[in-house]
């Protein structure tokens, strides 16, 4: 897949205005061979805005600011969807 673009379609944060904060995304991954994949990801913002890219890792503080982003995500109506084949779809309970 090479390269991607990312694209944030939906996005819910904990924290200051002005400080960091951590964020919860629902994105598309834009591949350089033409192909597209949605999924989610969590990953901080700098307290100028900016994202801060980790390699595909996010240090969580607490299980409970998972559950909390997750939740509002679910709540606003875009944290339950199911864009790959070997995910989870919590729709069907």
């Amino acid at each position: 897949m090479g390269q991607s673009r990312v694209v944030v379609l939906n996005e819910v944060k904990k924290g200051i205005e002005g400080e960091w904060n951590l964020c919860f995304q629902y994105c598309r991954y834009e591949y350089g061979d033409g192909t597209e994949q949605k999924g989610y990801r969590f990953i901080w913002r700098r307290p100028n805005g900016n994202l801060q890219g980790a390699r595909g890792q996010a240090r969580m503080p607490s299980v409970a600011d998972i559950l909390e982003l997750t939740s509002i995500a679910i709540r606003e109506g875009w944290g339950n969807h199911n864009d790959d084949p070997i995910g989870y779809d919590i729709s069907e309970e």
